[in-house]
């Protein structure tokens, strides 16, 4: 009984190259995607004012050279919780106000430490300053809490939080609330203060109601700092 001819099977070392080339090519696209993500920016025609969110994480920074970076307005991490001062936030809150950028402070709350404690430990960070910005809260998740607080709580404990800061720095605050956050606690819904919200590349909708400020690159590259910078925006 006679069959068809066999396929030839390709050579080992053919196929060597074959993933060899398609693998230099997935790594170029991802070269291209990160070199991307490091400059992206939303259009300044449809966002006038953009900024950058900053911490000592990032170690020294050269304002002067980025306030030469379209770089509007910085805020600036001064504590987190209830004991952890921002090594850098006294250096950074005076050489940006000295390079001529508009300035303001940041306080992570953590729901599972007392927000009088958190409150006491920004104000005495933090110097009174009418022409900082408004200070903002950026909430950080509580899944680590040991009985994980529920909303009630949490928006409590923020009121206080607010009250407290607010009569510092004599502007009302903003809150900062990731996507997760928001799903945890719907702060949102519950507490009347302008939006600050998360997404790269794609403004947010997460929220209850619209966003004022928005980090839209969290992975940007800034000429005068080491390290991705988150890039904000402000809705127009």
């Amino acid at each position: 009984m006679s069959v068809g001819p066999r396929t030839a099977s390709v050579p080992w070392k053919i196929r060597l190259r074959w993933l060899g080339a398609l693998l230099a090519l997935l790594l170029f696209g991802a070269m291209l995607l990160w070199r991307f993500a490091a400059q992206w920016a939303p259009s300044a025609e449809d966002y006038p004012m953009q900024g950058i969110s900053v911490s000592g994480e990032l170690g020294e920074i050269d304002w002067r050279t980025v306030r030469t970076r379209n770089v509007d307005f910085a805020y600036i991490r001064a504590t987190s919780g209830t004991d952890l001062r921002d090594p850098l936030f006294a250096t950074n809150w005076a050489q940006a106000r000295e390079a001529g950028l508009r300035y303001g402070a940041e306080l992570v709350f953590d729901p599972c430490k007392r927000a009088s404690d958190q409150a006491t430990l920004f104000i005495t960070t933090v110097p009174r300053d009418n022409a900082a910005l408004p200070p903002v809260v950026r909430v950080a998740p509580g899944e680590h809490c040991a009985g994980s607080p529920g909303r009630d709580t949490i928006l409590s404990e923020l009121n206080t939080l607010l009250n407290v800061i607010e009569m510092h720095g004599g502007k009302p605050a903003l809150i900062r609330i990731s996507k997760a956050v928001e799903k945890q606690y719907d702060i949102s819904s519950g507490i009347n203060r302008t939006l600050w919200l998360e997404g790269n590349f794609f403004p947010p909708d997460y929220a209850s109601h619209a966003w004022v400020m928005w980090t839209a690159n969290d992975r940007r590259r800034v000429d005068g700092i080491d390290g991705p910078v988150e890039w904000d925006v402000v809705a127009p």
